[in-house]
């Protein structure tokens, strides 16, 4: 039997070792990891999206994306034959995005985000007061690898303009009930992970151990 592709794509500005502790039974699936490209000057979503597609090497493949990630999948899917998009911790339409994020694209305010920070997370780990906010850092230091300014303005953006409207109901939608970047009271028709944050790929591995393989075949 030839093995299911199944290809990951982190959130915004993570970097594919958010995936570490996934596994997924090797002798039906073959894992490949997506990776952030810097964007063109002026890039669209949509070109963005089909210059990521290219990197999609095999046809029916299933695409797994995380955050922003999930957006950028679904976006890949119309230059793709797929076998399967999930999505998770993300959104399926802008009606999803939460009320502050609307807001932000109405004000422009995103534009105002001191994105030039994230570019020295050592320097903010070294000045940061207490232990939740050191160990938070520190994960932002291992995941976050893709701190280029263009490119943070720019899914920043893209996120909060994302002008999908219509929700593609193929698209399987994976989220945790205490998700704060997009609360589940906006959210319709999804698998809930009990206890799961926005970061659940990382602390809920074991759910998605269990629940992939399933999930992806079903």
């Amino acid at each position: 039997m030839s093995k299911i592709h199944v290809y990951f794509m982190p959130g915004l500005a993570a970097s594919s070792t958010i995936f570490e502790m996934i596994d997924l039974p090797k002798d039906i699936f073959a894992i490949h990891l997506l990776h952030w490209l810097l964007p063109e000057k002026s890039e669209t979503l949509e070109n963005y999206a089909k210059r990521m597609a290219e990197n999609v090497k095999h046809e029916n493949a299933v695409l797994i994306g995380v955050s922003f990630g999930g957006v950028l999948v679904q976006e890949m899917k119309q230059f793709l034959t797929t076998k399967k998009i999930i999505i998770v911790s993300s959104v399926r339409s802008n009606s999803e995005l939460p009320k502050r994020m609307k807001i932000a694209k109405t004000t422009k305010a995103y534009k105002l985000l001191p994105t030039g920070l994230l570019q020295d997370v050592e320097l903010l780990t070294k000045y940061a007061f207490g232990d939740t906010l050191k160990k938070k850092l520190k994960l932002y230091e291992k995941y976050l690898h893709m701190r280029n300014k263009e490119y943070l303005d720019w899914a920043i953006e893209q996120m909060i303009c994302w002008n999908r409207t219509k929700i593609d109901m193929e698209v399987v939608h994976i989220h945790g009930d205490t998700d704060e970047v997009f609360p589940t009271k906006h959210i319709k028709n999804f698998i809930n992970v009990k206890g799961g944050t926005h970061a659940m790929i990382l602390s809920k591995y074991r759910w998605f151990n269990t629940n992939l393989p399933k999930i992806i075949l079903e």
